[in-house]
């Protein structure tokens, strides 16, 4: 809830694009802009820059997407949970895009 009594905006945590090689394009984008790399494996990577975070995703383990922080996931669909504990589920608006909701980890 904001000062002003309305609720606060649900937050765009990353957006995840598919790449062939994640080292390859890990070194290319932290080469080029100010960002750090905040996790990597062999299948996906999480680069960090001041508002937001760009996943590098490999096509057969993850899929292009967006994330939002701000809905309750589990009244969305199934969830899982990643590797570092955050819930979240996976939805496909109209027009075939995905979406992963996150928990809010604000209180």
């Amino acid at each position: 809830m904001r000062k002003d009594g309305r609720q606060s905006l649900d937050r765009i945590h990353h957006i995840a694009i598919p790449c062939d090689d994640v080292g390859a394009a890990v070194a290319w984008y932290t080469e080029r802009f100010r960002c750090e790399v905040a996790y990597r494996d062999g299948t996906w990577a999480l680069l960090r820059f001041e508002n937001a975070s760009l996943a590098l995703v490999t096509q057969g383990q993850h899929p292009g997407h967006f994330g939002v922080e701000g809905p309750d996931p589990s009244t969305m669909g199934e969830v899982r949970t990643h590797r570092d504990g955050v819930c979240y589920v996976y939805l496909t608006d109209p027009w075939g895009n995905v979406v992963e909701v996150d928990e809010d980890p604000r209180p």
